[in-house]
């Protein structure tokens, strides 16, 4: 539980939050941010406070209040209340509903509901900036090699599966549209009527089917997960779109390791991100040495 001392002094600050009485309630989740619901007379907000140096991570807290606005217009995300960078605060909406975990991607129906929201969010209006995990893994890897933060010794043995895996999918480059790129089952809200995408911290302009394959991984779905979301999200069976999710899933787990890496070397949080990071660098390591690698490189572009 966090020390939520001193917060009625920064809350005052906020329009929308100054109304007395007001409660304050930590929630769940949110390794670089403190996630408050905070209740006013006038309404129920989250209230998201950075934590830490974020820079490391490439988080711009500009850029995710701009597509945190975003979302909301393409009606994926919460409500946009406020932004203040001179109090470290984001405000949205709250929801109501309950974040997913990852048990209940695996219940029946769920998969293409949060398909629907993907297309929604990604049919939108144009995020502030663009997400390239291509771009993002060797600046992860430059701050760790310059930083001094450890890496495992054979990090850079797969860089070339990594680099064979970019030129498969520059072959069927796709157009780049708003993708979250982060939507862990926390990140993911169901009222009970619609599903809801929240958490832009590491939004922007990407392939689609990074977010699939992302999601996928982080959800830990089975392969018959992912064919169901993938076929769910175009529309129809697409092998080939299956492989590109699935390689980018192996994209995700060998960039974010990095961003592990990163935490456990610079973050004082009591959480083991060297083992976070540890485990996706495993997946990925087990993904570049698979009997299938090969062919997944080669539906990707049939």
């Amino acid at each position: 539980m966090a020390d939520l001392d001193g917060l009625d002094a920064l809350f005052d600050q906020v329009p929308a939050l100054a109304g007395t009485p007001r409660t304050i309630e930590e929630l769940a989740g949110g390794l670089t941010n403190l996630n408050l619901k905070v209740s006013t007379p006038g309404g129920t907000y989250v209230v998201r406070l950075g934590r830490g140096d974020t820079s490391l991570l490439g988080i711009d807290r500009d850029a995710e209040s701009f597509n945190t606005r975003a979302a909301e217009a393409s009606g994926a995300g919460a409500p946009f209340v406020d932004y203040r960078p001179d109090l470290g605060l984001l405000v949205i909406e709250y929801l109501g509903g309950r974040s997913y975990d990852n048990a209940d991607l695996r219940t029946p129906g769920t998969l293409p509901r949060v398909a629907a929201a993907m297309r929604t969010l990604h049919a939108g209006p144009r995020f502030a900036c663009d997400f390239d995990m291509f771009v993002r893994q060797p600046a992860y890897l430059r701050t760790c090699l310059e930083r001094g933060f450890p890496i495992p010794d054979d990090y850079t043995a797969y860089a070339d599966g990594f680099d064979r895996i970019r030129a498969v999918l520059d072959l069927r480059r796709l157009p780049t549209v708003p993708c979250n790129n982060d939507l862990l089952a926390g990140n993911i809200v169901d009222d009970g009527d619609r599903v809801w995408l929240i958490d832009y911290d590491y939004s922007g302009n990407n392939d689609a089917f990074f977010e699939l394959g992302n999601t996928w991984t982080e959800c830990e779905l089975d392969d018959v997960h992912l064919d169901e979301l993938v076929t769910a999200y175009v529309g129809h069976e697409s092998p080939s779109m299956v492989a590109r999710a699935r390689l980018q899933a192996t994209v995700s787990r060998y960039g974010w390791a990095l961003w592990g890496f990163i935490q456990a070397g610079s973050s004082a949080d009591d959480f083991d991100y060297r083992g976070w990071g540890q485990d996706r660098f495993d997946k990925a390591v087990a993904d570049f040495r698979s009997s299938q690698f090969t062919s997944w490189l080669e539906r990707a572009v049939s």
